[in-house]
């Protein structure tokens, strides 16, 4: 039988998500890639372990992580059922709705109809009665914000989520959420963007949001996607995502690409860090930044990401190297 260390709580960093009474810890284990009906049912049993042995407390899914659809939150609710039951209430369990799930008109994007359906689909598949975080995963452009958001609202006051988040909406969007869920009586606990090193949108005015309106924030793929490790400074791996040429395409990684993740990496180094632990940090950096949401594949990925939070401290000379590479001002020596 499963029992976590008990000393779990005593080095893992916790953030408070805006202004709300929700600490997240400063880093959040996402089951998009590696948890699925495809994958090894034992490696993530062992990595959802480490993981809380380590003081993670946030697990994230989606309806339609696997693959197959929904095989993620299947094995998450088998995994909760055989280890985590007995410590539920530490944990923060998330999942999502906005992406397609199931064929026809009612099985993706942003209707009321297609949001709630999803949530219980969720909810039976992980063998729960509620979750901790309910996200509408992106804006539908033909719905409008008002029902999508309405929905979460319903999801919150009928007790099958705790708090209401989004995902992918820009910064104009989000300040129209925020008001539109202020209004109804539920505010918006959390945003969850991408932002790495490699993608910096929410500079662009949604992190001022956050910050101004006190939502919190958690960024996926810090790592984008494993650019941002030791993995491609030789190229491409035959066994990386990129060779898989799916979420990761063979040609986003060229000659120059390459130059400047070794020019990065050396950064790293002269900080004592790894690649990884690095770009993981760099986003945990800004304190409007709750969490950073990591993937991992193997047990030893769950330590190498919680080793960033020994150094989160960049001085004003490294971003502005870390800029000049990202710029191609600089390549490495």
């Amino acid at each position: 039988m499963y029992v976590p260390d008990p000393k779990r709580y005593d080095s893992m960093q916790y953030r408070r998500s805006g202004r709300s009474g929700i600490l997240l810890p400063a880093i959040s284990l996402g089951l998009w890639h590696n948890f699925g009906g495809v994958d090894n049912f034992e490696n993530a049993r062992a990595m959802l372990r480490r993981a809380f042995d380590l003081g993670i407390t946030h697990f994230d899914l989606a309806n339609n992580y696997g693959p197959p659809y929904g095989s993620a939150e299947e094995n998450f609710g088998q995994i909760l059922k055989k280890d985590f039951l007995p410590y539920r209430d530490e944990l923060v369990i998330s999942t999502k709705a906005g992406w397609d799930m199931w064929p026809g008109p009612y099985g993706n994007l942003g209707s009321r109809k297609y949001i709630l359906a999803s949530l219980d689909q969720s909810l039976k598949r992980m063998g729960l009665p509620y979750v901790d975080i309910f996200y509408h995963h992106r804006p539908d452009p033909d719905t409008p914000m008002e029902e999508s958001l309405g929905a979460l609202d319903t999801a919150v006051r009928s007790g099958r989520a705790i708090y209401a988040g989004i995902s992918a909406y820009n910064a104009q969007q989000t300040a129209e959420a925020i008001k539109i869920m202020r209004s109804l009586g539920t505010p918006l606990l959390i945003h969850q963007p991408k932002y790495s090193m490699l993608v910096r949108d929410p500079e662009q005015g949604l992190l001022d949001v956050l910050g101004s309106e006190g939502v919190g924030c958690i960024v996926f793929s810090p790592l984008a996607q494993g650019l941002l490790s030791d993995r491609y400074l030789q190229g491409i791996p035959s066994d990386s995502r990129a060779a898989r040429d799916f979420f990761l395409k063979k040609t986003d990684i060229d000659e120059k690409k390459v130059s400047m993740l070794r020019a990065l990496n050396g950064v790293a180094q002269q900080r004592g860090q790894s690649f990884a632990e690095m770009a993981v940090a760099w986003v945990l950096r800004d304190p409007r930044v709750t969490s950073a949401l990591v993937g991992t594949s193997k047990v030893s990925q769950v330590d190498d990401n919680v080793a960033a939070l020994k150094n989160l401290k960049f001085s004003a000379e490294e971003l502005k190297k870390i800029d000049e590479i990202l710029a191609g001002k600089q390549s490495a020596a």
